[in-house]
């Protein structure tokens, strides 16, 4: 059997079975790319190794990609295509952990100044449509690419409501907004109708100066000449600049950093808020409370504070 069609096969069983496996099938597709058209039986280790390693250093990506090529080999063990595993047997450690940025409140003001300067009348994205998108990003916590995926009837601006719809695990669910945020979408939903914008409820809500839906490329190519303007950049030496995405881990962080403060139950929040932001399990959401300095100090703040034994009365 050729190697581009078992893995088409297990593809398709996959996907038939519910999962999404967009990942795993690009990384298989570019494996079958790689080794060309070959019999499964024979995909040499030599090769499927130097498909691993790349061109670059072992970054997690490796792991990402071995482990797609694992289930697949299983699944071509169990079926007879093949006797044994071409994987190597010695597997690189795994990388340190991404550690997102998170933007203080003094950057996240630098970056929406930095809007200002953006705008140029070659610019397919205005000024009022990054601010607005950045700011619901920050508000919400959204993805971005369930920000992008909103339309009009997806934004309930009576009922202060947001529908994000199949976002990452197949769930769709309610985010509710608070009142500036309503009348910033508002003002923008406005602003769209003035300049003869779509207001077809499938239409998308963030649209480009031609009235196009703003495409996920486009933002972050936006975001980056912004980040520029405004001077933020890591400085520890990380691999990655701050990026778009790590709005949505700013807001996680600050939103916890401000109930200890203000002497909440942070443990039992802490479900509400993996709901707010679209976790499966609140184990996604308590990675959150390791991020930052400032809230492991408050955390520590608080538990002295609890453990502390009361002085005694006289």
């Amino acid at each position: 059997m050729k190697l581009t069609q078992a893995a088409h096969d297990y593809i398709t069983l996959k996907q038939s079975l519910g999962s999404r496996f967009h990942t795993e099938a690009t990384i298989l597709r570019a494996f079958c790319n790689a080794l060309g058209e070959v019999d499964i039986v024979d995909a040499e280790p030599h090769r499927v190794t130097s498909y691993l390693a790349g061109s670059g250093p072992v970054t997690r990506h490796w792991h990402r990609k071995y482990e797609a090529l694992s289930g697949f080999y299983r699944f071509a063990l169990a079926r007879g295509y093949v006797l044994q595993s071409p994987l190597p047997t010695t597997v690189p450690k795994r990388p340190q952990e991404f550690q997102p940025y998170i933007y203080s409140q003094a950057e996240l003001r630098d970056i929406l100044k930095a809007a200002n300067g953006y705008e140029t009348p070659r610019t397919a994205l205005e000024e009022v449509t990054l601010r607005t998108l950045l700011l619901l990003l920050y508000g919400t916590g959204l993805r971005i690419g369930e920000a992008l995926a909103l339309t009009r009837a997806d934004v309930d601006l009576d009922t202060a409501l947001l529908t994000i719809r199949e976002s990452k695990f197949y769930k769709t669910r309610l985010v509710p907004l608070g009142p500036r945020l309503t009348a910033l979408l508002h003002s923008y939903a406005e602003d769209r109708c003035q300049r003869g914008h779509s207001m077809d409820p499938g239409a998308p809500f963030f649209m480009t100066r031609t009235g196009a839906a703003v495409t996920r490329g486009l933002a972050e190519r936006a975001f980056v000449r912004m980040r520029d303007i405004a001077g933020i950049a890591r400085k520890d030496g990380a691999r990655y600049q701050p990026r778009l995405h790590d709005f949505r881990h700013s807001m996680a962080v600050h939103r916890l950093v401000s109930w200890y403060r203000e002497g909440a139950d942070v443990q039992r929040l802490l479900p509400q808020l993996a709901t707010y932001l679209g976790h499966v399990d609140v184990a996604a959401t308590q990675r959150y409370l390791t991020m930052t300095p400032e809230l492991l100090r408050e955390a520590s703040q608080r538990f002295e504070r609890y453990a502390q034994p009361e002085a005694p009365h006289e």
